[in-house]
């Protein structure tokens, strides 16, 4: 699969306004060969990935919504997704594909990491920012992403002095990047290399976190 195709962005534009089970279930052989294909699109961003990084995690996400606790009771979702995870422990971080009509998106990092792997990279910037500084000041982390993105608390976290030069960096619960495609560069015949070539652009974020999250306050390997 060299390539998504219109007929596959057409479709979520039809269910986006059509989000209801009669009209799924009529288009439902559709849908079908249109999802066989983009996991076909899916695997092969993987199997590139896998060349390149240490990979143990393929997930193509289901079409169906959970509405159990949820105010949209929409039964469908209106993109396909797929997470690739790196190979824990000593690889960290997570590479995200949407693909979604006027919304498509290239994102990875750290969506919610537990209290203890937050509070070491915290720690770590606290101790010393310059590392990370110099990643997300650089110009292919620039070009790719801009700035690093996540939800951030109001203040300083506890413990943390709200002073600190850094507390732009600690007052972040997430560690994100996010890069934008329109419908007509999802449908170019480069897309899949766009791509990877986005997701390779994380991997000094990746590397860093790794590095952190892999070691204690001393630096020394938690893992043998």
């Amino acid at each position: 699969m060299k390539q998504l195709e219109k007929n596959h962005i057409d479709f979520l534009v039809a269910l986006g306004e059509n989000n209801n089970k009669p009209w799924f279930v009529e288009h439902k052989p559709e849908f079908d060969k249109i999802f066989t294909e983009v996991k076909t699109f899916f695997k092969e961003v993987h199997d590139e990935m896998s060349l390149v990084d240490g990979i143990d995690l393929f997930h193509v996400h289901r079409i169906y919504r959970d509405v159990r606790f949820s105010k949209n009771k929409t039964p469908y979702k209106t993109y396909f997704g797929l997470h690739l995870g790196r190979t824990k422990p000593m690889l960290r971080g997570g590479y995200y594909l949407s693909v979604e009509p006027g919304n498509t998106f290239v994102g990875g990092g750290f969506w919610e990491p537990n209290k203890e792997d937050l509070l070491r990279i915290r720690k770590e910037i606290e101790a010393d920012d310059s590392e990370l500084r110099e990643i997300i000041a650089d110009a292919e982390f620039q070009k790719y992403f801009g700035e690093l993105k996540g939800e951030e608390l109001k203040t300083a976290p506890k413990g943390f002095d709200k002073e600190h030069p850094a507390i732009d960096l600690l007052r972040k619960k997430q560690y994100l990047v996010m890069r934008s495609f329109t419908d007509k560069e999802v449908l170019a015949s480069n897309f899949k290399e766009e791509v990877v070539k986005t997701f390779m652009a994380m991997r000094p974020l990746f590397d860093y976190m790794s590095d952190v999250l892999t070691t204690d306050v001393n630096g020394v390997c938690l893992y043998e």
